[in-house]
């Protein structure tokens, strides 16, 4: 689940840098606010079912007909036959879309630095659009943190393979360093070229930097830097498959990312909980009892629940779980010596001492003998999914504090894995914004 593969050691490979390049981007004709905000949408992976429908209806060329195109893939239709099916519909209707003009292509190549403003405390994250070389063998430029699922992989790759398009970046996070500081303060100039809000009222503007001398400037920067990937293992993995079966395909050796700055000005980390389906709470607590301390959690309604867990994610602390059925919430907390040896041992420290890893060794694996695939560990973004999940699946939600940025590092840095979807980086770009076709 998070052990390497064979290729694979716990002890990470030297450090190189970042190699990212202009390109002549894939942008909507139309770039007022408001039809952004109807053409634009979350990240795949964030989008569900109903969220899919509405996005696909709120306008007829949305970026969710291209990233999660709907193909009714019939009876006994294979899973990567469905999704090559898929693909390839996601690719005729890009090419429609760039034939009647809703797209157009730059006819010069640029980076996009990329401003995330918050609501609220307005605090703004900063980064920059580029296409990102993917690293060679036994380079750690580009690290991931955490597991992949193999179909969810092959299912991005064909998307890939048939609309020969970076759809929407990953996001990496870079060592900080002071020139690229400098160098993106002083390119914030003039209008943006691109702005919208997305519903969660983050302000997302864009400009497009075509000045090659603060372009040469910056690149070399990022060339002394490594990063961490914050988001997009599967689109990353999925970029590195179709780079090794189509090698010479004219920029496939390279994916669209924003790239930000590790600590000030960058992202931060909030928790990815998890549902297990068809558990009820009561025999959750009992197979736990012998091996945490649990105590039941007061709350007074829905709206106390929440209050309650969100008190609990801000406190510090390590160790300890929620449980919720959607209404009751149970907290375990100082794990038995016998949950922490499930974890193995010749893990690096810094992977060790996650919650996540205790979590899924010493909880989900050890003590309820739960597969880690998504039938049976479902995965929620928020309290509120995760809470309105167990309550749908008749089954109990796990819910988990977020790791530091530190955190996320040290274990990149180990050359070691998390468990899938262990973290939550925010605020995240707008897909549909800025398109890489990859050849140029």
């Amino acid at each position: 689940m998070v052990v390497p593969s064979s290729s694979e050691s716990w002890s990470s490979a030297p450090a190189t840098g970042l190699e990212v390049r202009p390109f002549r981007a894939l942008t909507y004709r139309r770039r007022d606010p408001e039809h952004l905000a109807r053409v634009s949408s979350p990240a795949y992976d964030l989008v569900t079912a109903a969220g899919r429908d509405r996005l696909a209806e709120a306008d007829p060329h949305n970026i969710v007909r291209l990233i999660l195109p709907r193909l009714d893939p019939g009876p006994g239709t294979a899973d990567d036959e469905g999704a090559g099916r898929s693909a390839d519909l996601a690719a005729a209707t890009l090419a429609e879309w760039r034939a009647h003009g809703v797209l157009d292509r730059d006819d010069r190549p640029a980076l996009w630095l990329y401003e995330m403003t918050s609501p609220g405390d307005g605090a703004a994250t900063t980064g920059w659009l580029g296409a990102v070389g993917l690293p060679g063998p036994g380079s750690a430029a580009v690290l991931p943190h955490e597991d992949t699922y193999p179909l969810a992989v092959e299912g991005r790759r064909a998307l890939l393979a048939a609309t020969a398009t970076d759809l929407e970046p990953i996001v990496l996070a870079h060592d900080a360093d002071p020139e690229v500081a400098e160098l993106t303060a002083s390119a914030r100039d003039g209008d943006p070229t691109l702005e919208v809000a997305d519903d969660d009222g983050v302000l997302h503007r864009l400009w497009r930097v075509t000045d090659e001398a603060l372009l040469t400037r910056l690149r070399a920067a990022l060339a002394r830097t490594g990063a961490v990937i914050a988001d997009g293992h599967h689109r990353f993995a999925a970029a590195r498959a179709n780079a090794r079966l189509q090698p010479d395909l004219p920029g496939g050796d390279a994916v669209l990312a924003l790239v930000t700055p590790m600590g000030p000005g960058g992202l931060r980390v909030d928790a990815i909980h998890r549902v297990v389906p068809d558990l009820r709470l009561d025999a959750a607590v009992g197979s736990a009892v012998n091996a945490f301390r649990v105590d039941e959690v007061v709350t007074s309604g829905p709206d106390g629940t929440v209050a309650a867990i969100g008190r609990w994610l801000a406190a510090p602390g390590r160790g300890e779980f929620l449980l919720s059925d959607g209404t009751r919430v149970v907290r375990l907390s100082a794990p038995a010596p016998s949950v922490v040896a499930a974890v193995p041992a010749e893990a690096p420290p810094a992977w060790r001492g996650l919650d996540v890893v205790l979590a899924h060794h010493g909880l989900l694996t050890g003590l309820w003998h739960r597969r880690d695939d998504p039938d049976s560990v479902l995965i929620a973004h928020s309290v509120d999914e995760a809470l309105r999940t167990a309550r749908e699946r008749a089954g109990v939600a796990l819910l988990l504090k977020p790791p530091s940025p530190a955190d996320v590092a040290a274990v990149a840095r180990a050359g070691a894995r998390m468990p899938r979807k262990s973290t939550l980086f925010v605020p995240k770009p707008r897909t549909g914004l800025v398109l890489r076709p990859l050849a140029d």
